[in-house]
């Protein structure tokens, strides 16, 4: 026995069991609301773990959906595939993080949200896209960052009409549910 009383040890028990279960809904709800690009209970921790990013090899993120990008669902990790234009006066805004030039939108490129981005270690590296809707797959080269920080969700592949075009999407759609991954 360990010395303390029936009473106390069942309580302490309901204690952590209960500590527990309200750790186990928060990170539903954190992982919820990232998966459907709102803010949630956990922006803040969010930003702690993109401040620590730099401490994983390339192909781990962080957060929700941020894992392995090649173990989830066989064929990468979730996301919300938008459209954006990446040259001047088009919707992407500025030049490219990654090397301060516009780009055409006949390139097949996309921007990460902040958490992938890996604070520009995916730099002109290729991720493959796949299209939850058929399948069809594609490679895209990373050339801006989707800012988190400043209204960009997490879970966002931010891509040229050449990427929607390669994947028989209708950019008019605005958003479709894809799968990404290193190659």
């Amino acid at each position: 026995m360990n010395g303390l009383p029936k009473k106390a040890k069942s309580g302490r028990s309901a204690e952590y069991g209960g500590a527990l279960a309200v750790l186990a809904l928060l990170q539903v709800s954190c992982d919820a609301a990232r998966w459907y690009g709102k803010p949630g209970p956990c922006a803040d921790a969010d930003a702690a773990a993109a401040d620590s990013v730099d401490d994983l090899p390339l192909g781990v993120g962080v957060g929700g959906g941020g894992g392995d990008p090649g173990g989830h669902h066989g064929g990468g990790t979730p996301a919300v595939m938008t459209v954006n234009g990446f040259r001047r006066g088009e919707s992407g805004g500025g030049p490219s993080a990654c090397d301060g030039h516009f780009h055409s939108d006949g390139e097949l490129i996309v921007a990460l949200s902040t958490e992938w981005f890996a604070r520009g270690r995916r730099f002109h590296r290729r991720i493959r896209i796949t299209s939850a809707r058929h399948g069809r797959t594609v490679e895209a080269r990373v050339v801006d960052e989707c800012d988190s920080r400043r209204g960009c969700r997490h879970n966002i592949v931010d891509s040229s009409p050449a990427v929607w075009r390669a994947l028989g999407l209708d950019t008019d759609v605005g958003e479709v549910p894809v799968t990404w991954s290193d190659p």
